[in-house]
């Protein structure tokens, strides 16, 4: 009754506080790490019930307390009866007496366990021992002259060996199944056919995807307050009715506030883009911040001064810079000179070998994939930098980097990095020969056009674009190569320091090459002939990038 309560009381308080909370239901002993987290150092649940929290600490008699201590990251406490049967050699344990606290390391517990239990163990001492107790330290299976451990098991009546560990009610594992919708329909649970996609949500309904393991509550922006109630308590009752463990999580979700969690158990949820906002207001703000950041002013396009971007933390400078390109099974150095050049067509591997603040050398090891290189030379790629992470025993920071997607420590290392088209790989020869395909490789006396859209030092990458009118925008710079003549032209919005990196990327590319500087709107008819003619072209393009939020996974590997 009290937790249908708590329930029902914590759809009142979402309401009181506009609806859009994303609310979970967490059970002692099986709760979150994202709960957890919360609370530093941890939760240590007391016996008892409200009444006897009021009961003062020093009208008691202290009574020694047993806790168990399980978790790398975020720490779970319980208390279990202080008896050597609660002891194993899998777990850490805190003894927590009038005069002393000690912890018992088992022999089987890791590293990680020992140190977040040491903080619980400071924790105690100085909340309930004003900081005055004594500190011991006990390891399984070390029966030596130490005092701690002689006092330890005293406290146990004498030492004897202990058991293997128990596993219990909050330990089980929950199974995930297949998810399954139910709309909330008068009081009733009705099971949706179909596949599962966001178009099955009405926004004047109610829903319940059972999972199995864990049970998400939907409710429609327009639904009333007993409808969310209800299906909320429909989801309690559902646990209750098939006997599920008490540890299924519940997590209710509010339209257009879903998790991604939530969203992954449908097979079709469109992605939200930058262009898609709740608000004329919002949408407005998001616009002049994009233009903002790309040298417009909300306004039109207009010449202003550069953008004081944030500098993301780059690797440490004056290291040693090494490029290999995928050939077949084997890697060939890029020269030094062509380093910074990247084709589309093709694979490459960089190592970068630096020294860090502390003197110790240390390694950025990655792949960038062309997106338009063959899988076989993507998947040797990965297997020699697997080979090369290995024979720096493990050391290198190792990374798959595919074209579009640099981050800014990858780019800041090539000044410049260029992004051609075409590719000079045998796989991609192979690749256009077989298919007749036409080869756009770029090549020193070719027809190319080049965008230069940013100098900043972490995002300063050029890439080469088709040689159309349409490409043009104004507030970057271009370098259009035509035979051996480049012109460097400069887009009206385009800024100083951008137009002094566009010259510098055209010395970069032809050495010595005599530049023909075109501002817009003076275009010769030769520069117009070498992209097929005079066209319209718009203002700076406004990517519509997917928000997505980042994603950490961790995986263990068993061996055995």
């Amino acid at each position: 009754d009290e937790y249908g309560t708590a329930a029902i009381k914590a759809v009142e308080l979402d309401a009181s506080i506009g609806g859009r909370a994303v609310q979970h239901r967490e059970i002692q002993g099986h709760e979150s790490d994202k709960f957890l987290s919360y609370f530093k150092p941890c939760i240590i649940p007391l016996e008892g019930g409200f009444a006897s929290g009021f009961k003062k600490h020093e009208d008691e008699k202290f009574e020694n307390q047993l806790y168990i201590c399980r978790g790398k990251r975020v720490v779970r406490i319980k208390q279990v009866p202080f008896a050597r049967s609660s002891l194993n050699h899998d777990d850490v344990f805190i003894l927590d007496t009038e005069s002393k606290i000690y912890q018992f390391n088992g022999a089987n517990s890791n590293i990680q366990e020992r140190a977040k239990a040491l903080e619980i163990v400071q924790y105690l001492k100085d909340k309930y021992h004003d900081g005055k107790c004594d500190i011991g330290i006990v390891d399984d299976g070390k029966l030596d002259s130490e005092s701690d451990s002689g006092e330890f098991w005293v406290l146990f009546g004498g030492f004897a060996p202990i058991g293997k560990k128990t596993f219990g009610d909050d330990e089980i594992t929950l199974k995930a199944s297949t998810p399954k919708l139910y709309s909330f329909v008068e009081g009733e649970l009705k099971l949706e056919d179909g596949v599962l996609s966001k178009e099955s949500l009405e926004n004047n309904r109610c829903y319940l995807l059972d999972c199995g393991s864990e049970l998400f509550v939907w409710v429609g922006r327009v639904t009333q307050v007993d409808d969310r109630k209800a299906v909320t308590k429909a989801a309690e009752d559902l646990i209750t009715k098939e006997n599920r463990p008490k540890a299924t999580r519940v997590t209710k979700v509010i339209q257009g506030h879903e998790t991604n969690t939530f969203k992954a158990k449908f097979d079709s949820w469109p992605a939200v883009t930058n262009a898609l906002v709740s608000s004329g207001e919002e949408g407005r703000g998001i616009v002049a911040a994009l233009l903002k950041q790309q040298g417009l002013s909300a306004k039109g396009a207009s010449k202003g001064p550069a953008i004081n971007e944030e500098a993301p933390p780059l690797l440490e400078g004056g290291g040693k810079l090494e490029v290999w390109r995928i050939n077949g099974s084997a890697k060939t150095p890029v020269p030094k000179e062509e380093i910074g050049k990247f084709y589309s067509g093709d694979c490459y591997i960089m190592l970068y070998t630096y020294h860090s603040n502390d003197k110790k050398e240390e390694y950025f090891l990655a792949c960038w994939i062309g997106k338009d290189s063959i899988p076989d030379d993507q998947a040797m790629a990965t297997r020699l930098a697997n080979t090369m992470w290995s024979s720096l025993k493990g050391r290198p920071v190792q990374g798959r980097i595919y074209q579009g997607k640099e981050p800014p420590q990858f780019i800041a290392l090539f000044q410049p990095m260029i992004v051609l088209k075409g590719g000079v790989s045998t796989g991609y020869r192979k690749l256009v020969a077989e298919k007749n395909l036409n080869d756009e490789t770029y090549t020193s006396d070719c027809t190319a056009l080049i965008q230069v859209s940013s100098a900043s030092v972490y995002n300063n990458k050029a890439v080469q674009v088709d040689a159309v009118a349409e490409s043009l925008c104004s507030s970057d710079c271009f370098l259009l190569q035509s035979g051996n003549s480049m012109f460097a032209w400069q887009g009206n919005s385009s800024s100083f320091e951008l137009q002094q990196w566009a010259t510098k990327i055209a010395e970069y590319l032809k050495p010595g090459v005599i530049l023909k500087y075109t501002k817009e709107g003076t275009e010769s008819s030769s520069f117009w002939s070498a992209i097929g003619g005079k066209q319209s072209f718009g203002g700076k393009k406004l990517t519509q990038e997917t928000i997505r939020d980042p994603h950490l996974y961790s995986f263990s590997f068993n061996k055995g």
